[in-house]
């Protein structure tokens, strides 16, 4: 996989503008609750849930709390699933669980029941980018970036210190 310019669909600026537009999106949709919930999927997801989390302290007096969801993407049912840190109960909570990249659905969809468990008021999903190729019955709440691509194509996001770049490789 060569990542080039040529390739790049978003850069350092054009995601930052893209979580920006996402978080007041979130708060417009939010904005009469106490206290909400961004929950992560690690790896990518976690870092654009704490970049999510700073927007919102921003423009908003919502208490933004921020939780990590750890599973094996590929078989997560053959492999440990793991919210950090852990919670009870989110009983009257909003939360919205984050992910750079939704194609199939399959990581969101299998994160789902843990949330549902903890009794959530509301569940949203927040993508960065969206390709729509979902398999599992599972739509993006706020995406920063909806892109058509053939089902051989992939994205790629680095959010590196020294890089934050999406690709379409």
């Amino acid at each position: 996989m060569i990542l080039t310019q040529e390739n790049r669909i978003l850069d350092h600026h054009q995601i930052l503008q893209k979580i920006k537009r996402m978080a007041f999106e979130i708060f417009e949709n939010n904005f009469e609750e106490n206290k909400m919930v961004l929950a992560g999927i690690h790896e990518n997801g976690y870092l654009l849930a704490q970049l999510l989390q700073q927007e919102l302290k921003q423009i908003s007096a919502i208490e933004v709390k921020l939780l990590k969801v750890t599973l094996h993407k590929t078989d997560p049912l053959a492999h440990d699933f793991l919210i950090e840190p852990a919670l009870d109960t989110l009983a009257d909570t909003t939360v919205v669980l984050v992910d750079d990249v939704l194609n199939t659905g399959k990581t969101l969809a299998y994160t789902l029941r843990s949330f549902l468990e903890k009794e959530c008021k509301k569940l949203e999903i927040a993508t960065l980018i969206n390709r729509h190729h979902t398999l599992y019955p599972i739509s993006s709440t706020y995406t920063g970036y909806s892109l058509a691509t053939t089902l051989r194509e992939h994205i790629r996001v680095v959010l590196a210190e020294s890089e934050w770049n999406a690709y379409l490789i």
